[in-house]
């Protein structure tokens, strides 16, 4: 049969216990410094399928409305022969030319070309996806050109 623990022994834990946690909540808290003034500042959510934009001056955060009057924009990008569309205009003309429309380009960063989950997605975009150097780019015509465009780590 196991000896219980002695009274002493079980007050002494109880006693140690409760002075770390004094100790924790006699800590000041760390905060950040409210008062210095760092002007305009801008912050843009690159999402995978929608992007917005915000501006934080006088202590508030505006989100910005695109051409639209959205305060959300698709992250979508069609390229035409005499221009590009970004965004609503994109979406909306997809069915113009699918394979010249590119979306959820933020699921090619830090992939390789061979990366199982990149090769399901794939089979999904109408618009192309050539592998150089094992890693994978957008292939587009643009302005009757082929060109090649990787997806940046932004965020």
């Amino acid at each position: 049969m196991a000896a219980r623990p002695s009274r002493s022994y079980a007050a002494s834990v109880a006693f140690i216990l409760f002075a770390v946690i004094a100790a924790i909540c006699l800590v000041p808290v760390a905060r950040a410094n409210d008062d210095k003034n760092y002007g305009t500042v801008i912050g843009i959510d690159l999402g995978t399928t929608y992007s917005c934009v915000g501006v934080h001056r006088g202590g508030r955060v505006e989100i910005i409305a695109n051409d639209q009057g959205n305060r959300i924009t698709p992250s979508w990008v069609q390229f035409g022969d005499d221009e590009r569309l970004i965004g609503d205009a994109a979406k909306a003309a997809f069915h113009t030319s699918p394979s010249q429309t590119v979306f959820d380009a933020k699921r090619l960063i830090g992939r390789k070309y061979d990366d199982p989950e990149l090769k399901r997605d794939m089979k999904h975009w109408p618009f192309k996806i050539v592998n150089k150097g094992g890693k994978p780019m957008i292939q587009v015509k643009n302005k009757s050109e082929l060109k090649d465009f990787k997806s940046l780590p932004w965020s």
